[in-house]
């Protein structure tokens, strides 16, 4: 389909797609099989503007949007997910400070960020604090000028590899999540350290690993917002990146929708190309309606992102929810169509199906997902009369 992008967004998306065509491609079965960082893709990557595409151009962006962002990431993730992940946590660690930062923040950070010289992490999640985002245990105790925080951070994406780390800790456990507030920390803080770096099923070129606090004392001049506005953050920031998430399942899906087409093509049994039989036929339609599917929906949100609406829970939603369901269907069925040559490592499609399985679990579990759906129809139903 003709999504009708602009000369701008057509370069972004062939930009995008030139690098993980020539550059990730080649080395993405080695990059999964050592579970090493892209360091020099993402060099690539700053070096074509990619890290500043929805930065405003006044702290050294391109002042685009979620849209242009969903089609970079895309594109990468049509590549290899591990690297896409690498590149789209960049962003989640960013809209904190972008969506909630001083102006003297967004002048300290944004533009190191935009040029791809300091790549940045989201802290959020730990052992007891997954779906239930309100049961952080990492503090941030104030000291005179300071914050001191105390705690442990888990499965963070961009983990030791990243400078810049928007961390979100409990100031008042009385108040619960109102209790909650968002810091930015620096890689090389007195107290913060890097623990375990996790192995992974999937996207092993993502570095995963703990964040841990001991002590670390922090400016007060680096809480995004006020105190208290932590669990508002993070909520705001995961309706940004959550489009780029839906963007994810689209890119993997058409990658392994394109493998099992061109194998199904040569692949010659009964004396036939196997794409002659029916059978096979209605599994690649099938996955093609579901990949445009997915994109038209995603293209939409992030173009709705974009129009500066005020409520985009529910869709950002539904498009994460959509996409990655199907990137998981559409990567185990084109596995299928390649039989036991999916299922080997010669191919990319054991590595796109393990890939995908994150997709409907990172962000906010799809399960979350359908309950924040409803929970904002009840309040649509309740509307009516």
């Amino acid at each position: 389909m003709d999504y009708f992008l602009s000369e701008d967004q057509q370069m972004i998306r062939d930009t995008a797609r030139q690098i993980a065509e020539e550059r990730i491609v080649p080395v993405r079965a080695e990059l999964d099989e050592k579970e090493q960082f892209p360091t020099e893709i993402i060099k690539l990557l700053a070096q074509a503007d990619m890290f500043g595409l929805f930065i405003p151009e006044e702290y050294g962006g391109l002042g685009k949007g979620a849209f242009e962002l969903c089609l970079a990431v895309e594109e990468l993730s049509r590549a290899c997910l591990g690297v896409s992940t690498s590149y789209a946590a960049n962003a989640l660690g960013t809209y904190p400070i972008l969506l909630f930062g001083t102006e003297e923040q967004k002048k300290k950070y944004l533009p190191d960020i935009a040029s791809g010289k300091k790549l940045v992490a989201f802290g959020l999640t730990e052992a007891n604090a997954g779906s239930d985002a309100a049961g952080i245990q990492t503090t941030a105790t104030k000291s005179g000028t300071e914050y001191v925080l105390n705690g442990t951070k888990q499965w963070i994406t961009n983990g030791g590899e990243a400078d810049i780390y928007t961390v979100i800790a409990m100031t008042d456990k009385t108040r619960g999540a109102r209790g909650a507030s968002a810091l930015i920390v620096e890689k090389g803080t007195p107290g913060f350290m890097f623990g375990k770096k996790e192995k992974k099923m999937g996207i092993r070129a993502s570095a995963t690993c703990e964040l841990v606090f001991d002590d670390c004392h922090v400016p007060k001049d680096n809480i995004l917002g006020r105190d208290g506005m932590g669990f508002i953050v993070a909520m705001k920031t995961l309706d940004q990146s959550r489009t780029g998430v839906g963007a994810q399942g689209v890119g993997v899906a058409q990658g392994a929708f394109e493998e099992a087409g061109m194998f199904a093509r040569n692949r010659v049994q009964f004396e036939k190309p196997i794409i002659s039989f029916q059978a096979i036929q209605h599994m690649l339609a099938d996955m093609a309606i579901q990949i445009e599917a997915a994109r038209a929906l995603v293209y939409s949100v992030a173009r709705y992102v974009d129009s500066g609406a005020k409520d985009i829970t529910k869709d950002s939603a539904m498009a994460k929810t959509f996409a990655t369901d199907v990137a998981m269907r559409v990567t185990t069925d084109a596995l299928q169509v390649m039989g036991g040559s999916g299922y080997m490592r010669d191919y990319p499609l054991e590595k796109m199906m393990r890939d995908a399985k994150i997709l409907q679990i990172y962000e906010g579990t799809n399960q979350i997902q359908r309950n924040v759906i409803c929970q904002s129809l009840i309040k649509e139903f309740s509307r009516k009369k």
